[in-house]
C-alpha cells in the first residue's frame, strides 16, 4: 500500500499537480493569528486606492481584535503585496498568498483587468476573495460554482444607467461615451448597450470614443463626441487620464467645455492634484456607493474613535478615497463574522460562511444580509449618488 501511495505520490509531482492541491490545501496552524491578504496596486504612481483599502481593513482589525479577535481569541493579522496594476504580478502574488498557512481571504485593489486575469488562480486556490473597489461585472459573473468571490463595491451593470440617469435628471437628451479600452471599458460599454435598448432611456447615446491607457491626450475623442452633438460625456477613466481631459476641457471656450459625469476610478489617485485649479472651471460629477457625511452615526463614531487611535486624520472631509476605506471597513468585519460561523479558517467553510450571514449594520448600509447563495452583490442601487469635488478637494454630494 505504502509503495502505490510513493508512485502516485510520483505521477502528482511529475503531471504538475501537487503544487495546484498544496496551493488550495495549506496546512492550518491551531491557535496563530488569522491572516488576511491584500492585493493591490500600492507601487503605482500617484494612487491612493490600496492605501485607503488598506486602512480601512486595519480600522476593522484593529476593532475586532480589541474585541477579543476571532476563534476564541485569535488575532486577525494583515499580509499585503503590490501587483503594481499588473496582472501577471497580481497572479504571482495571488499564488504566494494562497499557499501561506492560516490565510483566509484575500481583498483586491482598484483595477478590474488585474482581477479579471487573476480569476482563474483564484478558483483554482479556492480561495475567498472580496473585492472591495473593482466594478466590473465578470468579476462575481465569472461561472464557477462555487463562486469564491465576493462584493462589497459598485458593479458596472448599476453605474452606467446611474450615470446615464444623471445626464436625464439634469436634462441632457444626448450623451457621449468616453471610455478605457480595458475590460472595464468594455463592461461599462456593455452596460450602456443594455440601458439604451431597454427602452426607458429617455438620453440618447450620441457616439463611443475609445482612448488608451497612458495616452496623453483626450481631445480627439472628446471633441468627436462634441460634433456628434452629445450635451454630457459619460467618462470611464483613471485619476490620470481623467485629469489630462480636465486641464484639456478647462483650456476651451466655456461654451465648448460639455459637462463631465465619471465614473468612480478618479477617487483613487491624486486627481484633484493632478487636475489643479482647471477642475473648477469644469462641471465634473463622479459616481460613489458612500459619503462620510451620510453614515450612520454610531458607526460612524466607532470608526472614527478607532481612526483617531491610529492616524492624524482628524475630520471625515480628510479621508482620501472614502468609498475603498468604507468598503474595506464594511468587509473586514463581514469576513470576521464568516469566519466566526464557520468555527475555523477553512476556506470553502468561510466561503459557505459569507453566503449565511445576518444582518449587520455597517458603515455604508444596514446588509440584510450582505450575501446570498445567489447574490455574491453586497451593493444595490440604492447606495449610488454623485459627488462633486470642492475647491479644497473635499468629495461630497452633488445632489442630482
Amino acid at each position: 500500500m505504502f509503495v502505490s501511495f510513493l508512485a502516485m505520490l510520483a505521477r502528482l509531482l511529475r503531471a504538475g499537480a501537487l503544487s495546484s492541491i498544496l496551493i488550495a490545501w495549506p496546512v492550518h496552524g491551531a491557535g496563530g493569528p488569522v491572516l488576511v491578504g491584500l492585493d493591490a496596486e500600492f507601487g503605482l504612481d500617484n494612487s491612493i486606492s490600496a492605501q485607503a483599502i488598506e486602512l480601512g481593513m486595519r480600522v476593522a482589525i484593529t476593532e475586532i481584535n480589541a474585541a477579543g479577535g476571532v476563534l476564541g481569541g485569535r488575532k486577525l493579522e494583515l499580509v499585503t503585496r503590490d501587483h503594481r496594476s499588473i496582472p501577471a504580478r497580481g497572479i504571482r502574488n495571488i499564488r504566494e498568498l494562497a499557499a501561506m498557512p492560516d490565510l483566509v481571504a484575500v481583498f483586491g485593489g482598484r483595477f478590474s483587468p488585474v482581477l479579471i486575469e487573476q480569476l482563474p488562480t483564484l478558483a483554482e486556490a479556492r480561495l475567498p476573495f472580496m473585492a472591495v473597489w473593482s466594478s466590473a461585472d465578470a468579476i462575481i459573473d465569472n461561472g464557477t460554482d462555487p463562486n469564491y468571490m465576493f462584493r462589497v463595491s459598485l458593479r458596472d451593470s448599476l453605474a452606467m444607467p446611474y450615470m446615464l440617469k444623471s445626464a436625464e435628471r439634469r436634462g441632457y437628451t444626448r450623451v457621449g461615451l468616453l471610455l478605457t479600452n480595458t475590460a472595464w471599458g468594455r463592461s461599462n460599454e456593455a452596460a450602456a448597450m443594455r440601458h439604451a435598448s431597454a427602452g426607458k432611456a429617455r438620453a440618447r447615446i450620441a457616439g463611443t470614443a475609445w482612448y488608451n491607457w497612458r495616452d496623453s491626450t483626450l481631445m480627439p475623442g472628446y471633441k468627436r463626441l462634441r460634433d456628434a452633438g452629445a450635451q454630457a460625456i459619460v467618462l470611464v477613466a483613471n485619476d490620470d487620464e481623467a485629469a489630462i481631459l480636465v486641464r484639456e476641457i478647462a483650456a476651451l471656450p466655456p461654451a465648448q467645455r460639455l459637462p463631465i459625469i465619471s465614473h468612480w476610478g478618479v477617487t483613487g489617485g491624486d486627481f484633484v492634484g493632478q487636475a489643479g485649479p482647471a477642475l473648477q472651471q469644469v462641471d465634473f460629477t463622479v459616481i460613489q456607493t458612500f459619503s462620510f457625511s451620510q453614515a450612520d452615526p454610531k458607526v460612524l463614531q466607532r470608526f472614527m474613535t478607532t481612526l483617531a487611535s491610529m492616524s492624524p486624520v482628524g475630520r471625515i472631509e480628510d479621508i482620501r478615497a472614502p468609498v475603498g476605506v468604507a468598503h474595506a471597513y464594511d468587509a473586514m468585519h463581514l469576513l470576521a463574522r464568516a469566519i466566526a460561523k464557520a468555527g475555523s479558517t477553512e476556506r470553502p467553510a468561510v466561503r459557505d460562511a459569507l453566503e449565511r450571514l445576518g444582518s449587520y449594520r455597517g458603515l455604508v448600509r444596514l446588509y440584510q444580509p450582505p450575501f446570498t447563495k445567489d447574490r455574491h452583490e453586497a451593493l444595490g442601487p440604492e447606495q449610488l449618488l454623485m459627488a462633486r469635488f470642492r475647491a479644497d478637494g473635499a468629495l461630497v454630494p452633488a445632489g442630482k
